[in-house]
C-alpha cells in the first residue's frame, strides 16, 4: 500500500464514519456533545405549538415502519417537556398568585404525558431492535469481506494465473463495494488489508498491462468526481449536512481502486484539501456553537442576578409586590428568548433562576394569605356597620339619628381597606342607608323650606349687584365684587330644584367679572370649590368627609412632589447655558406645585369651615 492511500486512512481521523472508530477519540466526542446539545441550531426542525402535536409525532413514529432517528426524538422529547414545564410553572404561579399555600400545592397528572412516556417506550424497543439488527449486519458484513480477502489472498499466491482470475477479481471489487457497514474497532484494519493484497494482485498483471491501465483510468475518472464533489461542498450552506457528505465522499475513494502510480500523490492532495476546508468549517461552526453558548449563559447569569436583587427588596405594601411581580414576570419572558447555556451549565443556571423566582413568588403568596385574613375582618366590620345604618334609616328622630349616623360614619372611616370591587359595593350600601335617612330628614323640614325660598331671593339679589359692579367698571372693582361674593357664600341652602340654574347664573356672571379684573385661575377654582361644597354639605357630612380625605390625599402627593423638584434642584449644575435653561424650567414647575399646594389647601380649608357651622 502506498503513501498516498495510507495517509487516506489516516485521514479518517478528523472525518470519522459510522462504521468506523476514529483514533482521536476526544475530538469525535466534542462534536457530537455539540450537535447534540442544541439540534434546532444546526437542523431545520418542525416548530410544535403543543404537547398533543408533539404526542402525534411520536405517536406516528412509534406505530409505523419508520426508522426513528435519534436526533429527532431527542428533539421531541426536548420540545415536549419544555411545554411540560412551562405549563406546570404557569399552574403553580397562578395558584400562589390566588393565595394558595405553596405547600399544599399537588402536581395533577397529566394524561398527555403518561400517554407519551407509553410512546417513547415503544420508540426505545423499535431503537433496541433496530441497533442489534444493524450490529448483527455489521458482523454479518466483517465476515463476507474477510471471505472476499481471503479470496484475493489465494488468487495472488498463483501468480501464473493472475491475468486469468481478472474477471474473478473485479467481481470481488464490486462486491466489497455492495457490502456497507462493519464494526467499528475493525474497519481500519479491515480496509488496510484489503487495500494491501488489491495493490498486490495489481502488482502480478505484468503480462495484462491493457487491463490494469484501464483500471487505472477508470479510477482516476471516479476519484476525480470524487474530488469536484469534495471542492462543491465548500458551497454548501449546511455546514452539518456538507461535513456528512464528505464522509459518503471518503467511503467512496477509500473503496475506489488505485491510480497510476504518478498519480496518486497529486489526485490525493487534491481530495485532502477540498476535505480540510469542510473540516475546517465543521470545526468553527462548533466553537462558534460554543461561543454563543457562553454567551447565553452570560446573559441569564445576569438576568438571574437582577431576580435575586427584586427578591432581596422588602416590599412594604401591595404596590410594591405587584410591581416586582410584574418586573420578574419580564425577566422571565426575556429568559425564555435566550438559547441554550453549555450543556454542564445549563440545568444549574436554569436552577438558580427558578429558586430565585420560587423564593419570591412564595413569600408573595404568604403576604396575601395574611392580607386576606385582614381583607375579611374589616369587610365583616363594615357589614355590621351597615346592618347599624339599614336599622337606623327610617327613623324620625332627627337629631339623635343625624348623631347616631354621623358616629358610624367616623367609624367607617377607621377600618382598613378591602379589595376596591368588595369595597365600593360595601360602601354603596353603607351610603344608601345614610341618604335614606337624610333624604327623608330635609323632607320633613317644612321651616328649612320656608328659609330655602328666602335664601334664594337674597342670592338672586347679590347676583343683580354683581352684574351692576360688572357695567359700572368703577375702582375698587375687584375689592366690591370679593364682598358680594362672600356675602353670596355667606347665604344658606336654596330649594333643590332651583339650585343648578341659580349656580349656573352665578358662575356666569363671575366668569365675566374675572375676565374684566383678571383674576387668577386659582381663585376662581377656589370660588367655584366654595360654591360646591354647599352642595355636597346638602349630602350630609359623609360627602364633605369624603372630599377631605380626597384633597389630604392630594396635598400630601403634591408636597412630595415639590420635594422631590426641590432635592433634584440641588444636584444640577447651573455653569452652562443649557443647565440654566433646565434649572429655570423646573423652578416655574415648583412655584405651579406651590401654587397648587396652596389651592388645596383653602380647599381643605373651606370644607372645615362649612363643618364648623354645621
Amino acid at each position: 500500500m502506498d503513501s498516498q492511500e495510507k495517509a487516506l486512512a489516516e485521514e479518517q481521523i478528523t472525518t470519522p464514519q459510522a462504521d468506523q472508530q476514529p483514533e482521536n477519540v476526544n475530538e469525535v466526542a466534542e462534536v457530537e456533545n455539540a450537535e447534540s446539545s442544541e439540534v434546532t441550531e444546526t437542523v431545520e426542525r418542525k416548530q410544535y405549538d403543543t404537547k398533543k402535536d408533539v404526542l402525534e409525532r411520536v405517536r406516528e413514529i412509534a406505530h409505523s415502519d419508520e426508522a426513528p432517528q435519534k436526533d429527532e426524538v431527542d428533539y421531541l422529547k426536548t420540545v415536549f417537556y419544555k411545554l411540560h414545564i412551562a405549563e406546570r410553572e404557569a399552574a403553580l404561579k397562578e395558584f400562589l398568585d390566588g393565595g394558595g399555600d405553596p405547600e399544599q400545592y399537588q402536581i395533577v397528572p397529566d394524561p398527555t404525558e403518561e400517554a407519551f412516556k407509553a410512546e417513547m417506550g415503544i420508540i426505545k424497543e423499535k431503537r433496541q431492535k433496530l441497533f442489534r439488527e444493524q450490529e448483527q449486519e455489521k458482523q454479518d458484513n466483517l465476515e463476507k469481506k474477510l471471505a472476499i480477502i481471503e479470496k484475493i489472498k489465494t488468487m495472488i499466491t498463483s501468480p501464473e494465473e493472475a491475468n486469468k482470475s481478472y474477471k474473478d477479481f473485479k467481481a470481488l471489487q464490486e462486491e466489497w463495494k455492495e457490502i456497507k457497514n462493519v464494526p467499528a474497532e475493525r474497519a481500519n484494519e479491515l480496509w488496510r488489508n484489503y487495500q494491501l493484497y488489491v495493490e498486490q494482485f495489481y502488482d502480478l498483471l505484468k503480462l495484462n498491462s491493457e487491463a490494469r491501465e484501464y483500471d487505472f483510468k477508470k479510477n482516476l475518472e471516479i476519484k476525480t468526481k470524487l474530488c469536484e464533489a469534495a471542492e462543491k461542498l465548500a458551497e454548501e450552506t449546511d455546514v452539518i449536512s456538507a461535513f456528512h457528505q464528505l464522509q459518503k465522499l471518503h467511503q467512496e475513494y477509500r473503496e475506489t481502486g488505485p491510480v497510476a502510480r504518478e498519480l496518486r500523490e497529486e489526485i490525493w492532495n487534491r481530495f485532502k484539501a477540498a476535505s480540510t476546508v469542510i473540516n475546517k468549517r465543521h470545526q468553527q461552526h462548533f466553537e462558534d456553537l460554543r461561543a454563543k453558548e457562553e454567551d447565553n449563559l452570560a446573559k441569564k447569569t445576569a438576568l438571574c442576578e437582577k431576580v435575586e436583587a427584586i427578591a432581596a427588596e422588602e416590599n412594604k405594601g401591595s404596590g410594591d409586590w405587584e410591581r416586582h411581580t410584574k418586573e420578574i414576570i419580564e425577566l422571565q419572558t426575556e429568559w425564555k428568548t435566550i438559547g441554550f447555556a453549555p450543556q454542564k451549565m445549563n440545568v444549574k443556571i436554569f436552577e438558580r433562576f427558578r429558586a430565585a423566582c420560587d423564593d419570591f413568588f412564595g413569600r408573595k403568596a404568604e403576604h396575601f394569605r395574611g392580607l386576606k385574613d385582614t381583607f375579611k375582618e374589616n369587610a365583616d366590620k363594615k357589614r355590621a356597620l351597615i346592618e347599624k345604618a339599614k336599622a337606623l334609616q327610617d327613623s324620625t328622630d332627627w337629631k339623635s339619628t343625624s348623631d347616631k349616623f354621623i358616629n358610624l360614619q367616623k367609624e367607617w372611616k377607621t377600618i382598613g381597606i378591602v379589595p376596591k370591587k368588595l369595597g365600593d359595593q360595601l360602601w354603596e350600601e353603607f351610603l344608601a342607608a345614610c341618604n335614606k335617612f337624610f333624604e327623608a330628614r330635609n323632607a320633613a323640614g317644612a321651616n328649612t323650606r320656608s328659609d330655602e325660598r328666602e335664601n334664594l331671593d337674597k342670592k338672586r339679589g347679590i347676583i343683580e349687584q354683581l352684574k351692576a359692579v360688572a357695567e359700572e367698571k368703577a375702582e375698587g372693582l375687584q375689592e366690591k365684587v370679593q364682598q358680594l361674593i362672600e356675602q353670596y357664600q355667606a347665604v344658606g341652602h336654596v330649594p333643590f330644584k332651583e339650585k343648578d340654574k341659580l349656580y349656573e347664573e352665578y358662575h356666569a356672571v363671575l366668569d365675566n367679572l374675572y375676565k374684566e379684573m383678571n383674576i387668577s385661575v386659582a381663585k376662581r377654582r377656589l370660588s367655584k370649590f366654595k360654591d360646591n361644597v354647599k352642595q355636597l354639605a346638602e349630602r350630609g357630612t359623609n360627602a364633605l368627609d369624603g372630599e377631605r380625605a380626597r384633597l389630604m390625599r392630594q396635598y400630601e402627593q403634591l408636597k412630595a412632589e415639590v420635594q422631590t423638584y426641590e432635592n433634584n434642584l440641588g444636584f444640577l449644575n447651573a455653569s452652562s447655558k443649557k443647565g440654566n435653561s433646565l434649572i429655570d424650567e423646573m423652578n416655574r414647575k415648583v412655584q405651579k406645585l406651590k401654587d397648587e399646594v396652596q389651592l388645596v389647601r383653602e380647599k381643605i380649608k373651606a370644607i372645615d369651615a362649612e363643618n364648623r357651622e354645621k
